[in-house]
């Protein structure tokens, strides 16, 4: 039986194909639709187009020596247009000497894990998937946040062992929930 619908199968796609190939004049006149048409003159981009950031990029997975490896560019940076970052609070700062130096040294400023990134549509799920694995590894007061991604620990009474445990166990949450996304 697996033989005879087999051949079956390539009689139809070796009738078919003949049948929707184009000759010369075909083409010629393929641009010319004699009848309506919903296309376009020019078809839409199915990709995004890549980004033009070329900063670095924080991962869920660095560990203290990446971190540091990774803003060690921008630190230096900062430090030679007269900006002592470990002293001094930078981020978001447009003007001034310290707006200066944001300018200057933004494009070596690391960008968060894409997981945690605002730019990232699923973000906010992410967050969920998060919020959901530490309260079942018993964090009582834990929400996904209002103000961008990520999650907020402690509740209204700042409980310490909600923000203790939520500190102890987001790691591994954030682990496991990128592994169920891939």
């Amino acid at each position: 039986m697996r033989k005879h619908s087999m051949a079956a199968l390539v009689l139809a796609v070796t009738i078919g194909g003949s049948g929707c190939s184009a000759t010369g004049d075909d083409r010629a006149d393929a641009g010319k639709p004699d009848v309506a048409t919903l296309r376009t003159a020019t078809p839409a981009a199915t990709t995004p187009a890549p980004p033009t950031d070329k900063r670095p990029r924080a991962r869920l997975d660095d560990t203290d020596e990446d971190t540091q490896a990774r803003y060690a560019p921008y630190e230096k940076c900062m430090t030679e247009h007269g900006v002592d970052i470990r002293r001094t609070r930078a981020e978001g700062v447009t003007s001034g000497p310290i707006g200066a130096a944001n300018k200057a040294c933004g494009n070596l400023l690391p960008l968060p894990p894409w997981e945690l990134d605002p730019a990232n549509p699923e973000a906010k799920d992410f967050a969920r998937d998060v919020v959901a694995c530490l309260k079942e590894k018993g964090v009582r007061y834990v929400e996904v946040s209002t103000d961008g991604p990520g999650w907020s620990l402690g509740g209204e009474h700042n409980d310490a062992e909600s923000i203790s445990k939520g500190m102890r166990f987001s790691p591994e949450c954030e682990r496991a929930a990128a592994a169920k996304r891939k």
